[in-house]
């Protein structure tokens, strides 16, 4: 007959701590004591029950966990509670305690202001005073200032920075600093589209003649109509590729001629010179500069440019550096436009070119370069300069 195994006191209250505290199963407990199943419900049940709980030191009765789960359930909940406040509120941890109020008044519909107020280390007495204070000038212009840039905002097609909507607001007769507009951006959520890379569509791999490079990545003209840069670029439309072909007049940064079609040849750069010259009358001398496209190097092309009394320069083979300011006009053109519209057919994609080079960005788009003005207010200002003089 097999002797009845016999148990200390410390072994049981370890056993049923195994079930009760650390949440083992009793068949996974006895399995992992090597114990019967049935031994260890015993214990348990009498740990449940109260039943010789004396006996077993440290053992504690069932109300008595389910009261400390309780607390370490309500403890670990505030303490998550306080780290997402804390991961939120970020921005105004360093800041003024207005400004913090600010962003309890935002914030209180989600969490608790008693534990934002002490997340944040301010009175809640205080932001309930401060609740029911009048708000003061400076935050009545700020309300007023951000209808102002959100309309400006929309208005430049999202894709000013601070510095130029400064500009912009100032010619709308709303005046305020470059710190304070960014900071009323960033409240508000404002964002410039966001740039994109493109490539470069020019082939050169041919044998005609190329021309020298004049200008040596120097863009420094003195005057409107002194020196042009050219290039073709393309569109993605659901009906195929659209190619721009564009000339920019490095001075003044405008537009001056452009011509879209289906195919990438000489006809569509020509078309766009001829505009340009029609538009512009330029003086005999000009800097007619492009890259090394086999439709600038074309004989048809380069005797426009003798027609016109130009000068031909090309860029360096694969340096689209040489080219820079036709390539910027490019980048704006992409990151603003194309990039944020899907066309559907090449109509309505030249339609949208159109708008944009003739509308915005000649008349209206601000110029870092020209002292955020547009093209066309350069343009006008340089003339009545001239004449003036």
């Amino acid at each position: 007959m097999k002797s009845r195994e016999h148990y200390s006191q410390e072994f049981r209250a370890e056993a049923v701590r195994l079930v009760l505290e650390q949440g083992l199963s009793q068949a996974e407990a006895a399995t992992r004591l090597g114990i019967a199943k049935g031994t260890l419900s015993n214990w348990v049940v009498a740990a449940k029950g109260g039943k010789d709980t004396s006996a077993i030191p440290g053992a504690r009765s069932v109300a008595e966990l389910e009261a400390e789960v309780a607390r370490l359930r309500k403890a670990l909940a505030q303490a998550s509670m306080e780290r997402d406040i804390n991961k939120k509120g970020r921005r105004v941890l360093c800041s003024r305690v207005t400004a913090k109020y600010a962003w309890i008044a935002k914030q209180h519909d989600r969490d608790p202001i008693s534990v934002i107020c002490r997340v944040l280390g301010v009175s809640r007495a205080g932001f309930y005073h401060w609740c029911q204070r009048p708000p003061s000038l400076r935050q009545q212009e700020d309300e007023r200032l951000k209808v102002a840039i959100r309309a400006t905002h929309s208005k430049t097609r999202q894709t000013y920075g601070a510095v130029r909507l400064q500009a912009e607001l100032a010619a709308e007769g709303f005046y305020a600093g470059r710190d304070r507009i960014g900071r009323l951006r960033r409240e508000m959520g404002l964002s410039c589209k966001q740039k994109r890379k493109f490539k470069a569509t020019t082939h050169s791999a041919h044998s005609l003649p190329v021309a020298d490079n004049l200008l040596g990545q120097v863009f420094a003209p003195t005057k409107p109509s002194e020196v042009w840069t050219g290039d073709i670029t393309y569109i993605a439309t659901d009906e195929g590729w659209l190619y721009l072909a564009g000339l920019k007049d490095v001075f003044t940064c405008e537009i001056v001629g452009y011509a879209m079609g289906e195919r990438m040849t000489t006809g569509l750069v020509s078309q766009a010179l001829f505009r340009a010259v029609q538009q512009k009358r330029p003086p005999v001398g000009l800097i007619h500069h492009t890259d090394r496209g086999s439709q600038y190097c074309a004989k048809a092309y380069r005797a426009l440019q003798v027609q016109f009394g130009m000068q031909t320069s090309m860029s360096r083979k694969g340096n689209c550096f040489d080219n820079a300011p036709i390539e910027s006009f490019w980048g704006s053109l992409k990151n603003e436009l194309v990039h944020h519209h899907r066309f559907k057919t090449r109509a309505e994609a030249k339609a949208a070119i159109q708008e944009y080079i003739e509308i915005f960005y000649n008349r209206q788009r601000r110029h870092s370069r020209l002292g955020n003005v547009s093209p066309a207010e350069f343009n006008k200002r340089y003339w009545r300069t001239a004449q003036a003089a």
